[in-house]
């Protein structure tokens, strides 16, 4: 039961590989999970705007002296041989027991710690001073970067474990670690690679559902899956991934594919594969987009033979679903009859970590990147992505890759996030606007020639939030069911921004909270809602098949006259192959 919120304006190393088919999710996979992030087009912080963060920080001269004096107080008992400033049982930059139980690396781990809470506490001095909390996490993401890299655990001398399998390997891992320094700082822009890339192949181990490409124009194919069950619902779904990524994050494997579930929900679905742009498609603008999804929905509608369709927008193509459907609400077109959201911010005025890349000059210095290269790269969004988490997208790999000569690990879900796309420099202009602005909240963006109001869409939406999300902060996915004027259904996931959504039914691990009070905000209406195991593509399938209309036997063949099968899935936007009618 649902809460209806009334709406208010190479070779394959496969030892390593996890098996495919498998419902669990490993305690490594779920380490892999809870650090990826991606989904919203943003500045790309500057060195020189990195300094000037950490410096409003340290530009308070009584915090600055009170700290100082503490952090002295704290090193002379750290050399006395106290026990405090000890490691997080969870922080596995100090699992190695030496530094436990040698007093050298001990202290030296204390003296970080202690250094570390101090550079906190002026974050969070500054925080009690500051009218804009844009400037507060400027300041946050600087010296949360700076003390990452400050960690003893980052350099050969000072880490243990690196120190001890450099004496086991008798050097060996010392020299895979520089060929995997040289490596990196040639074909990946000088930070350490996350994953193997040649461990996984699209189409083979990837993306595996079956079905056929039944259309294609220069934007992106529509794919068609395969019914797995006998009957399927007349109302057919049209998924919208961002245009940062491919699509298959939402179908990785058998056993955790979105896609998988849900055709065995009998709902016929279909998905938006977008064409990663060159500099050739520098003009691409949400026009573009928008209307590739309008064509979308008019093409899935005409195969399925119905009047209207449900849609599905994760990350920033939540944002392009928006427009549409605020296009359509203007025209008075009911084209779509319910839509859903998966961790999309679509009010950023509400506080967020990714406010630490608002920066004017950093927005504008982005901007005038991406339009005289033509695109905003994926390695720069990669980038940017990364050093929002740096002990855990960077640092970490740093040691395990740099210091131990190990290899980057071999997992989907890191296999996904290392296969970006680029962002057409229109749309990323577009985006930019919208992050600063916060031009779509506020009602002032024109899509397709229409003025965007969200308080006029009517239809309902089923919106999806993660509490430990650092891009889209739960409250502002929340916020979606404000801004609308239709009913509307909040499911929050106990996960991360990307872990919330590759999370099947049968993870031991996963709950949900639902059917809160929606009548004070956000928080009330977490503190009123039900936990339950499990995950929220299970409610979300209830709420979509409910409206989805009657069961009919399922299609024996894709597409139809008009849109017959042009390949099968995954198809050729995804490889990067552009064939050449599009």
């Amino acid at each position: 039961m649902t809460t209806v919120v009334p709406g208010r304006a190479g070779e394959k190393p496969s030892a390593a590989r996890p098996a495919a088919g498998s419902e669990q999710v490993t305690a490594d996979e779920t380490d892999a999970l809870g650090v990826v992030e991606g989904g919203e087009a943003v500045g790309i912080p500057s060195a020189v705007g990195l300094l000037k963060g950490a410096a409003t920080a340290f530009a308070q001269p009584g915090p600055v002296t009170r700290g100082a004096g503490r952090l002295v107080r704290d090193l002379a008992s750290i050399v006395r041989g106290t026990d405090e400033h000890t490691p997080h049982p969870k922080d596995k930059r100090f699992a190695d027991p030496a530094w436990s139980q040698n007093p050298v690396f001990r202290r030296l781990s204390q003296s970080y710690l202690a250094l570390g809470s101090e550079l906190g506490r002026l974050v969070d001095e500054y925080e009690k001073s500051s009218a804009d909390w844009h400037d507060v996490e400027r300041a946050r993401f600087a010296v949360t970067a700076l003390t990452s890299a400050l960690s003893p655990t980052n350099q050969l001398p000072t880490n243990p474990a690196a120190l001890k399998r450099a004496f086991d390997t008798a050097g060996g891992s010392l020299v895979r670690g520089a060929r995997q320094f040289a490596h990196d700082v040639r074909h990946n822009g000088g930070l350490p690679s996350q994953t193997d890339r040649t461990a996984y192949t699209v189409g083979e181990d990837l993306a595996l559902s079956p079905g056929h490409v039944i259309h294609r124009d220069e934007v992106a194919e529509i794919i068609e899956y395969r019914p797995s069950t006998p009957a399927v619902r007349e109302r057919p779904l049209l998924v919208i991934p961002p245009p940062i990524g491919r699509f298959y994050f939402l179908d990785l494997r058998p056993g955790r594919s979105f896609v998988e579930y849900a055709v065995s929900r009998g709902l016929r679905v279909y998905m938006l594969s977008w064409r990663n742009p060159t500099a050739a498609q520098a003009e691409w603008d949400m026009d573009t987009y928008a209307g590739r999804i309008l064509s979308g929905c008019r093409v899935v509608k005409d195969v399925a033979g119905v009047e209207d369709v449900n849609t599905l927008g994760f990350c920033a193509g939540g944002i392009l679903q928006s427009t549409v459907l605020g296009h359509l609400a203007a025209k008075g077109d009911h084209l779509i009859h319910s839509a859903s959201y998966g961790v999309t911010l679509l009010d950023f005025g509400v506080r967020a970590p990714i406010g630490a890349f608002s920066a004017r000059q950093a927005l504008e210095m982005a901007r005038a990147s991406s339009k005289r290269e033509g695109v905003i790269t994926a390695r720069s969004l990669s980038t940017m992505f990364s050093w929002m988490r740096p002990d855990d997208l960077v640092f970490n790999y740093v040691v395990n890759n740099w210091l131990m000569g190990e290899r980057p690990p071999v997992f989907d879900i890191l296999a996904w996030n290392a296969d970006g796309t680029n962002l057409p420099a229109a749309l990323h202009s577009q985006f930019l606007d919208i992050f600063r602005s916060n031009t779509l909240a506020e009602g002032r963006v024109e899509v397709l020639g229409t003025s965007i109001d969200l308080g006029k869409i009517t239809a309902p939406v089923f919106v999806v939030g993660a509490l430990n999300d650092h891009l889209t902060p739960w409250t502002g996915c929340y916020r979606t069911t404000e801004l609308v004027s239709g009913p509307s259904t909040y499911v929050l996931s106990n996960a991360g921004h990307i872990a919330s959504l590759v999370n099947p039914p049968g993870n031991p691990k996963a709950s949900y909270f639902i059917g809160g009070d929606p009548a004070n905000g956000p928080e009330h209406w977490r503190d009123t809602a039900e936990r339950r195991t499990g995950t929220w593509w299970e409610p979300w399938a209830d709420w979509i098949v409910e409206r989805s209309g009657a069961e009919r036997p399922a299609p024996t063949a894709p597409g139809d006259a008009d849109h017959p099968p042009l390949e099968p899935a995954p198809g050729s936007y995804v490889l990067d192959r552009v064939p050449p009618s599009a």
